[in-house]
């Protein structure tokens, strides 16, 4: 015969777990409940950085919580990855990655801080970033065609910027010089801002970068944009052609932006964090601040954003290989 205090000991043990699974229900719910990071590994002023900027002042709304943008550049953005892989899988330290970050990096770089196949959880792209190549206005070439002359007429004479090594902006110019074979020098900062000021000075010639960065200057008549690096135009410089159309094949190039988490991070606030992206992205005001920038709003599921990293990286190693760059 099973004691009654026993019985009563079952039952109040069963009624607290119950109590217990109900509180970590609500507790899990409630997030956040507290100011969440998101972490850009580049510094201010950058596509990335606007593009985050922009999808964190939305989140913060939604989720009645202070979104903290916090910039944390350099080595091609592999200082803000390391940093996001040891945070607490809590869902409040999150990571926007680009093309450069997880797709080129693993390739790009032969030692890492971190295991990028299993240090992340991709939560959902928002933004696709196409490339413009634009040039100081001094330099004498006003297409790609006299670009491309000026280069070959003197090799390792002009200078691309790109922001720092290993990054997208970087590979863009890579490929460009094989697809024209022109000879040209790289000259890394540490950042898209700092690339951006010294091109404007006429510290270097040219630069491969986001439309979302370059688009304001350009409008403004402080650099000229010689061409579009993806497959069509873009409404922000509609004028612009594209390199297929200025006589260069096999030079596509771009970015994208997307959320990431630390892995072990919770599904359920994976989700959470994925769904309201997708509201953020639903909204027409958003959609004309990314598009006003040379961007496109661009939303998926965890899953498709996770594809899109792979077939990007598998592209990307081909050509890293192939050429035998390296940023180490």
């Amino acid at each position: 015969m099973t004691h009654p205090f026993s019985r009563r000991a079952t039952v109040c043990a069963l009624a607290a777990a119950a109590l217990f699974a109900g509180h970590g229900a609500l507790a899990q719910s409630a997030w956040p409940a507290r100011p969440v990071t998101i972490v850009v590994p580049f510094v201010a002023g950058g596509g990335t950085d606007i593009g985050t900027r922009i999808v964190a002042q939305k989140l913060s709304v939604l989720w009645g919580q202070s979104v903290v943008v916090d910039n944390r550049g350099g080595a091609g953005g592999n200082v803000g990855l390391d940093l996001v892989s040891r945070a607490r899988p809590d869902g409040y330290t999150l990571l926007t990655g680009n093309v450069g970050t997880q797709s080129i990096n693993p390739t790009l770089y032969k030692k890492l801080s971190y295991n990028a196949d299993t240090a992340f959880v991709p939560i959902g792209l928002f933004a696709e970033l196409p490339f413009v190549l634009a040039v100081t206005n001094s330099l004498p070439a006003n297409n790609v065609r006299e670009l491309v002359a000026l280069a070959k007429a003197a090799p390792d004479k002009y200078a691309y910027a790109s922001s720092g090594n290993g990054g997208s902006p970087h590979l863009s110019g890579e490929t460009f010089k094989l697809a024209t074979g022109t000879k040209l020098l790289h000259v890394p900062y540490k950042g898209g801002g700092a690339a951006i000021t010294d091109l404007i000075s006429g510290n270097v010639h040219m630069l491969f970068a986001s439309v979302l960065e370059l688009s304001a200057h350009i409008k403004a008549g402080k650099l000229k944009a010689l061409a579009i690096t993806s497959k069509q135009r873009v409404p922000a410089l509609p004028d612009v052609p594209t390199l297929q159309e200025a006589g260069v094949t096999g030079a596509e190039s771009g970015s994208w932006l997307g959320l990431l988490a630390p892995a072990g991070t919770p599904q359920a606030i994976v989700d959470k964090v994925s769904q309201d992206l997708q509201k953020v992205l639903a909204m027409p005001d958003v959609q004309q601040q990314l598009l006003a920038q040379g961007a496109v709003a661009r939303g998926g599921s965890p899953a498709d954003f996770a594809a899109l990293i792979a077939t990007d990286r598998q592209k990307y190693a081909r050509i890293i290989t192939e050429n035998n760059l390296s940023a180490d």
